[in-house]
């Protein structure tokens, strides 16, 4: 946003205010979007992106549904963690215990897109421990496929993985383009979120931009 403001010779704080007018705009007419979706998703997968608050003691974690069908980001929740690896003992000492919201992330996203899930849809994952407690407690009628996770690659930020055949690449290709097309979600990057609700408010920008003009001029294959 500072680099916006000084390109354009304007005050921080206009740029600021447009960020959230977007992001307002964005949410309502994705809200629509899903309303129009009502009942119609059948194949769906789910994922978390790690990114960081100001310093990589600080992880965040975003939580994100896309319809595999039609490529269309479903949506995405931001949720502070805890710390974890050889990091989470330096950040306790440096910053003292540190809240993880992930189950408020994903009751949000799950809260959201349920209404968009057709009965007996199938639900691609990782492995990650969370994902069925959530999938029964709202979508108890889908079938949940979870698969090992594989290890990156150099393409797509370390999203895109080297695997023969990637049965979460619709996923994982999706996360390749947030963090390509979202600075602050670039790995080793100067542009790191310093807060959360800004963090959201641009997702929620692009989101809407990926799913009204990136896809429309790609098509879902």
């Amino acid at each position: 946003m500072r680099r916006i403001a000084k390109i354009l010779n304007l005050h921080q704080d206009t740029v600021r205010r447009k960020v959230e007018f977007l992001s307002f705009k964005s949410k309502r007419k994705q809200e629509k979007l899903l309303k129009k979706m009502h009942k119609k998703v059948s194949h769906l997968q789910i994922d978390d992106l790690i990114t960081i608050e100001h310093t990589k003691l600080k992880p965040v974690s975003i939580s994100v549904a896309v319809d595999v069908n039609s490529r269309i980001i479903l949506g995405a929740e931001v949720s502070q963690i805890a710390a974890f690896g050889h990091l989470s003992e330096i950040s306790k000492r440096k910053y003292g215990p540190r809240k993880s919201e992930l189950k408020e992330g994903l009751t949000r996203l799950f809260e959201n897109i349920s209404s968009c899930v057709q009965k007996d849809s199938l639900i691609e994952s990782d492995e990650h421990k969370m994902y069925p407690v959530f999938i029964n407690q709202f979508l108890s009628t889908c079938e949940h496929k979870q698969y090992k996770g594989g290890k990156g690659c150099v393409a797509g930020q370390g999203e895109l993985k080297k695997l023969g055949h990637d049965p979460l690449f619709i996923i994982n290709h999706t996360m390749a383009m947030l963090r390509a097309n979202i600075n602050r979600l670039i790995r080793k990057t100067w542009c790191t979120t310093k807060k959360l609700e800004m963090l959201k408010k641009h997702l929620d920008i692009f989101i809407w931009y990926y799913n009204s003009e990136i896809l429309s001029r790609v098509g879902p294959d």
